[in-house]
């Protein structure tokens, strides 16, 4: 790696930590190369006004006021978007296509020539949808404007035995598989985190009452409760 596109994943990787201390060590397993040059390259970063906090013990965080474009992409970082967006073009809903769609179009946009010719010729594909589509009463799209609403929903569910319930739900976040959707949340009837089945969900009333906690606190909490039950799980980090 050239060492000016060493400075900018330096750069990158502080943003990603997010004002959380990250140690010259942890940056230099990342990027292959050995502490002692990331601390050149740090001083490095100061000597031309990058707002790079470093300190004994504790590691290096990146303070308010980089002038840097936001977007500054390497081949790797677009063939994931890419990638990503030919999934949700393949399996999410009519809205969520054409909102990749356009993602890939904006990005485009601002890339320099050579970058957007490589961009749109990234060989990465994600498997093509399928007639055997997601259907539930429920859309994607509602339980999506549920989670943005912050509020707490009431939905009639039925279960895997045909029981029905109507449940108050805190909910958390919704995931998305071939042919399954997923509403996670805390369930007040059972008092415990739940994973509702998004085509069982016979239908769904958002309320006038905010959730007690912030959603990224309940996936805190619900990954505490989850690691332990299945200690394989891989934690998403973004």
């Amino acid at each position: 790696m050239r060492r000016a596109d060493r400075l900018l994943q330096i750069v990158q990787i502080l943003r990603r930590a997010k004002y959380q201390p990250i140690s010259a060590q942890k940056i230099a397993e990342e990027l292959e190369v050995t502490p002692r040059t990331i601390y050149r390259d740090m001083a490095s970063l100061e000597s031309v006004g990058v707002p790079v906090r470093g300190e004994a013990g504790v590691g290096y965080v990146l303070e308010d006021g980089l002038d840097l474009p936001p977007l500054l992409f390497n081949s790797l970082e677009l063939e994931t978007l890419m990638l990503g967006a030919r999934w949700v073009e393949a399996h999410g809903d009519a809205d969520q296509q054409m909102a990749a769609k356009d993602i890939v179009a904006k990005i485009a946009a601002v890339l320099p020539d050579h970058l957007r010719d490589e961009f749109y010729d990234v060989s990465l594909y994600a498997p093509p949808g399928s007639t055997e589509t997601y259907v539930g009463v429920v859309t994607s799209g509602q339980l999506r404007q549920a989670l943005r609403s912050g509020q707490i929903i009431e939905i009639d569910y039925t279960n895997e035995a045909g029981a029905q319930s109507r449940r108050r739900v805190w909910p958390i976040s919704l995931g998305y598989f071939n042919f399954k959707r997923l509403l996670l949340g805390w369930c007040e009837l059972r008092q415990d985190f739940r994973a509702f089945r998004a085509d069982r969900i016979q239908s769904i009333d958002v309320l006038d009452q905010k959730l007690p906690k912030s959603r990224a606190q309940l996936k805190k909490e619900w990954w505490a409760v989850e690691s332990k039950r299945q200690p394989h799980l891989v934690r998403h980090t973004i």
